[in-house]
């Protein structure tokens, strides 16, 4: 069971995580934009895109919450995709 069915169960399971990790974080900035997140008080995504969306004499706001958002998902998925690949046991490296 742990030479055969767990190594392969893991790869399934480490594909998925980036997903759910994107997800849960773009469900945090969403959420904290309309309002129903975090406190105001407390810094994210979200506030900062609400902030942008009421300052739009600044535009540097909006162009910093949508360039942090993207490149953290692109490297995420970057690194779980690496993490995939380290672990899956039908890659032969030579």
């Amino acid at each position: 069971m742990f030479r055969h069915l767990l190594p392969n169960a893991m790869v399934a399971t480490v594909t998925m995580l980036p997903f759910l990790v994107t997800g849960a974080i773009g469900t945090l900035a969403g959420l904290d934009f309309l309002g129903y997140g975090l406190p105001s008080s407390a810094p994210s995504l979200g506030e900062l895109s609400l902030q942008a969306k009421q300052n739009l004499q600044a535009p540097w706001l909006g162009f910093t919450a949508f360039f942090t958002f993207a490149i953290m998902l692109a490297l995420l998925v970057f690194i779980f995709e690496g993490v995939r690949d380290a672990f899956d046991p039908r890659k032969t490296f030579r």
